[in-house]
């Protein structure tokens, strides 16, 4: 017969946290959020860390090249979706890796006899205001002058101008030698006053920028996360149909850890694919695998070489996989299940396997709750689809500002392999929808607010870091009568829009 599990499953809504003791050392600016991200021995340092516990979610409405480069530089994770052509995906990873590399390879670049409708033009596209002037118009050309915004005024100046007539000339230019150490570079910066500092090869080519904002961006941004380049850390979804096709060209582009993306992972899709991974890349390739909600599947992509393992099905805010299947888990006791088998896992095999709780986050405090529970890091599509830096398009809604917001699973996004069975090359009914979320501004602000939030939550439980908060934290279940408690009650709320008294 069937097995039974002997309690329901319980989402984070139904949990609380109650305080422990805070020492005078338990002030927000004493925590570390530092995770491990990928698998490692005991007694070893794991190769890839964060510096905070969130990295968004494989998805069309989340996670391209401008994602990546803001999560990056707040000390997370982005992985670049997986849902289109290999070439487009390798080429959103590059982007990612070259934004801030000290030496940044230029991507807006001009001819000579280029017009200022075209410098407009390159400027709508790319969003650099600093523009090279080369022989060819092309990265790698001979570099004959410089345009930046303060070369030109739109409103004195006929659109069809040359870029030679009022571009800042090479010899007019301060440049770096190729070869120069991006500390020189930086020195050269600061006593000239420049923006930016072209590197140049001695037959007079470009080779890259170094700019001062970079250097300013990472004084502002302690937590960024680089790697051993001082480029900026980002990640890429895979799936069990092209991987063989895929990864080499995620590997080349820089992509310094993968993810299957798949609605199930308790398979031997997964399994093959991790394997032949393994097979041509040994190690040196991270590549997570999931979803799966309980401590067999946790086990068997463990066993599998799984860097780390995704837990969640069915609980994103535009997943309808239990409506259509019947298949999932309330996402509180799915976390709670794998993280004890991860720490049996441990135990056993002196390897530590990550684990992500990925869905079922509504509120920011969930993600302190499945961090309590044993998660290393959440997994987050809504809560990064709202930011201006994920691809959707801002639209107004009934006087609103949204953002669109659309599943994997759903008909728009036509990403069959991630729910790939072996079967056609086709979607054959929707797991996911198509919707709108809130437009929440710029990422790094709604992220401060999140991260001060778990930080003050961790310092009432008396604890200063993820693995003592696991240890410390003591967690109660909630009545629907005390949930209706927690929030505002029993009293008529202001009315903060400015319609009061409107129907």
């Amino acid at each position: 017969m069937a097995y039974y599990f002997p309690e329901p499953s319980h989402t984070f809504s139904e949990y609380l946290l109650v305080p422990g003791y805070s020492s005078e050392e338990c002030i927000p600016s004493n925590v570390t959020l530092k995770t491990p991200v990928v698998k490692y021995r005991k007694g070893e340092e794991c190769p890839l860390t964060m510096n905070i516990p969130m990295v968004s979610a494989v998805m069309q409405a989340v996670s391209g090249e401008k994602m990546g480069i803001a999560l990056a530089r707040e000390g997370g994770i982005a992985f670049i979706f997986v849902s289109q052509p290999i070439e487009q995906q390798a080429a959103m990873v590059r982007k990612v890796k070259n934004y801030k590399a000290g030496f940044v390879i230029s991507d807006s670049n001009l001819r000579p006899d280029n017009t200022l409708a075209d410098v407009l033009a390159l400027k709508e596209r790319t969003g650099h205001g600093t523009m090279a002037v080369t022989e060819d118009g092309t990265a790698a050309g001979r570099l004959v002058g410089l345009v930046t915004s303060r070369d030109y005024r739109v409103s004195r100046m006929d659109p069809s101008t040359e870029v030679s007539t009022f571009m800042t000339p090479a010899e007019k230019l301060i440049t770096a030698p190729e070869g120069t150490s991006l500390k020189e570079a930086n020195n050269i910066i600061w006593d000239h006053k420049l923006n930016a500092l072209p590197i140049v090869s001695k037959e007079g080519r470009l080779v890259a920028f170094v700019f001062r904002k970079d250097y300013d961006t990472h004084k502002g941004n302690p937590l960024e996360l680089l790697d051993s380049q001082k480029r900026y850390v980002v990640g890429a979804g895979i799936n069990t149909r092209d991987f063989r096709e895929r990864v080499p060209a995620l590997v080349e582009a820089g992509a310094d850890v993968l993810v299957l993306d798949s609605s199930e992972g308790y398979s031997a899709w997964q399994k093959n694919a991790i394997s032949w991974i393994r097979e041509n890349y040994g190690d040196t390739v991270k590549v997570g695998a999931g979803n799966v909600v309980d401590g067999e599947g946790f086990r068997f992509l463990a066993d599998a070489g799984a860097d780390f393992i995704k837990v969640g099905i069915g609980g994103g805010s535009i997943c309808i996989t239990r409506e259509t299947k019947g298949i999932g888990r309330g996402q509180a006791t799915a976390v709670i299940d794998v993280a004890a088998e991860r720490d049996r896992y441990f135990e056993e095999t002196g390897v530590y396997v990550p684990i992500c709780a990925d869905g079922g986050i509504v509120q920011d405090y969930h993600m302190t709750l499945a961090l309590a529970m044993g998660a290393d890091f959440c997994m987050l599509g809504r809560y990064f689809s709202r930011f201006d830096e994920s691809p959707s398009a801002k639209v107004l809604i009934g006087g609103s500002y949204m953002k669109e917001y659309w599943g994997e699973g759903s008909a728009r996004a036509r990403n069959w392999q991630r729910y790939d069975m072996g079967g056609a090359a086709k979607l054959s009914f929707e797991e996911g929808v198509d919707s709108y979320v809130p437009y929440a501004g710029a990422l790094a602000d709604g992220m401060a607010t999140t991260l001060a939030k778990i930080r003050s939550t961790m310092c009432n439980c008396g604890a200063l870091s993820i693995p003592e908060l696991r240890e410390k934290a003591k967690l109660t279940l909630v009545s629907s009568v005390s949930i209706v408690e927690g929030g505002a009650h029993d009293v008529l709320l202001k009315d903060t829009t400015g319609n009061a008294g409107r129907n």
